[in-house]
């Protein structure tokens, strides 16, 4: 009898001590709200080469996938035809001058003798008209003359801008024309490098109207970093700044197109890689963050939390959840600012409980209630916040 009083005395002594719970106060906070979207890379300048004259191909400079400089040659066009054409316009435009010196002479002649009417006023008229017509004739022979220059010059094919140069659709002996619709090459600049990104034009509409009811305030675009995610999951060293938004939706995917600058030095980028980019395209000054832990799901899908009130008893609260932040979600309702979420010993407690709280310690807050850095681990790889998934709460 005396050791199954002892026995029941411990056993009620046990279930009065509250069992300790870690808990986590909410706060505002100002956070960044990154944004993930996809894009392509798109070289910063290119080059389709074509020729500007008919001709035939007798040589090609450069090596294909090599990197080449502006003004430098890239193919030769037999310049035969050309460079006899350009003779033949210096010999006109010789012509043309001497004809305009004696012509000009002549007048100086009849205008004196015209003075003393030793000629007629129609032979001193007729001089003078020649003398304009020849001085017309040596303006058209130094046109002439510079578009047989220009023709002569591009049967030299010259790159018109620095970059990588890419395969060549033509060998030595291949018969070009003007302006063709095939390309002999392309040159494309690769630092740095365009990143085409694509966002619906529901979250842009979404995201105007937060700014114009005051919740969120505008980063501004010029200083805006972006983040770039590579095919392999690795986060590209380069940072990159987001030029311009275009004000066209696409038709066909209802989406607009945004357009980042990256610095690209050591041509890791190449034009038409699928690409990752996380940037910042707003700030919400009065945030409210629930650690991922904290928030569970019940039976319906609903997230919940529990609270730990002013008494000490648990409480079971639906809230609802906007978006991640790092390890946090942002709540847009159901919490307040100076509740105590219970993010450890959710196992061992259910709503009505007495409690013993115990804050987290501040620097565990502080880890879960970073922005959008949160996402890059120090080892270089993406952490993937879809897969920590919060535990199902219990029936």
């Amino acid at each position: 009898m005396f050791l199954s009083a002892c026995e029941k005395n411990a056993s009620q002594s046990t279930q009065s001590t509250p069992p300790e719970v870690t808990v986590m106060t909410i706060k505002m906070e100002e956070i960044s709200l990154p944004k993930e979207l996809p894009g392509r890379t798109v070289a910063h300048r290119i080059a389709e080469i074509r020729p500007q004259i008919d001709g035939l191909i007798i040589r090609r400079y450069f090596k294909e996938g090599s990197d080449v400089k502006k003004g430098e040659d890239l193919y030769q066009i037999d310049p035969a035809l050309y460079k006899a054409a350009y003779d033949s316009a210096k010999a006109s435009l010789a012509k043309s001058k001497a004809l305009l010196n004696t012509n000009r002479l002549k007048v100086d002649r009849y205008k004196a003798l015209i003075e003393t009417r030793a000629i007629s006023r129609q032979d001193y008229d007729d001089a003078v008209a020649t003398l304009k017509q020849t001085e017309a004739d040596v303006m058209l022979g130094k046109a002439a003359v510079e578009t047989a220059q220009i023709n002569l010059s591009y049967t030299t094919i010259k790159a018109p801008i620095s970059g990588r140069i890419g395969r060549s659709s033509v060998t030595e002996g291949t018969l070009v024309t003007a302006n063709q619709p095939t390309a002999l090459s392309t040159v494309q600049q690769l630092d740095p490098m365009y990143i085409d990104l694509t966002q619906s034009s529901n979250d842009v509409l979404e995201l105007k109207r937060e700014l114009e009811k005051g919740h969120l305030k505008k980063v501004d675009e010029k200083h805006a970093k972006v983040h770039l995610i590579l095919e392999n999951a690795e986060i590209y060293k380069e940072f990159g700044s987001l030029e311009f938004t275009d004000v066209t939706v696409d038709t066909s995917t209802g989406a607009v197109i945004l357009r980042a600058l990256f610095p690209n030095p050591n041509q890791d980028l190449l034009p038409g890689m699928f690409v990752r980019a996380q940037l910042i395209e707003a700030m919400n000054a009065n945030a409210l963050l629930a650690p991922q832990r904290g928030i569970t799901r019940d039976r319906t899908g609903n997230a919940t939390a529990f609270v730990v009130n002013a008494q000490n008893v648990v409480e079971l609260r639906i809230v609802k959840t906007d978006k991640m932040i790092g390890k946090s979600w942002v709540i847009s309702k159901g919490l307040n600012v100076g509740d105590q979420i219970i993010i450890e010993g959710i196992q061992k407690i259910k709503p009505g409980m007495s409690v013993k709280p115990i804050e987290a310690k501040e620097e565990n807050n502080t880890a879960l209630s970073k922005s959008a850095h949160d996402t890059f681990s120090s080892n270089g790889k993406v952490q993937q916040n879809s897969s920590h998934r919060a535990p199902q709460q219990q029936p």
